[in-house]
């Protein structure tokens, strides 16, 4: 299923004796749901997925985030260069 804002679904969703609901195939990839109440008494659930801490920094950093970006639509285009091989450095320690 699509999660597109031109394609929406409704689905209805019964609360069990302890007032909680599934959404099923509705949360597939998702980790977690940020609830907000609306006017009127309605609810709205935005999905939400959590990242490793490690990975965190990069989320942060507007700057390496729009280098990654750009790496990964000019390797969808093809445009890539090779460098060679960093086998050398496969047993190298972090610092």
């Amino acid at each position: 299923m699509s999660r597109s804002s031109a394609s929406k679904k409704t689905v209805q969703v019964r609360p069990d004796s302890k007032g909680r609901i599934t959404l099923g195939k509705l949360a597939e990839g998702v980790s977690s749901f940020l609830v907000s109440e609306q006017p009127g008494g309605g609810f709205l659930l935005e999905p939400m997925v959590e990242i490793p801490a490690r990975e965190k920094w990069l989320f942060e950093n507007k700057r390496a985030l729009e280098s990654v970006k750009t790496g990964l639509a000019q390797s969808a285009k093809g445009e890539v260069r090779s460098r060679g091989a960093f086998a050398k450095f496969a047993d190298e320690k972090d610092e």
